[in-house]
């Protein structure tokens, strides 16, 4: 919802910071695709009846704060040795029975 909608709206909701918008059900409900879009982006609202807090609409899946880089795993290890590959020795071999 841009500013110009905002403006329009009898109870416009605010854009959102790091602490969640709360949200009366009646605007909830007559709002419902522009919060869930919202929700998807990554803010977070709290639904409320009557002014008590009864349900929050957060996303599903949050986008990673920074997206991964090839060839690194979770602890940044780019390493992988000559020989990962090579055959086994064969006392190993026998250890797994093959």
């Amino acid at each position: 919802m841009g500013a110009e909608e905002s403006s329009m709206v009898a109870n416009p909701i605010p854009p959102a910071g790091k602490k969640p918008v709360q949200v009366n059900l009646y605007e909830a409900k007559t709002q419902l695709s522009s919060l869930v879009e919202r929700a998807a982006k990554g803010e977070e609202f709290v639904i409320a009846k009557a002014g008590k807090p009864v349900a929050r609409l957060v996303a599903l899946f949050q986008e990673p704060e920074q997206p991964r880089k090839p060839g690194q795993n979770l602890l940044g290890i780019t390493y992988i040795a000559d020989d990962f590959d090579a055959p086994l020795a064969e006392d190993v071999l026998q250890d797994f029975g093959l």
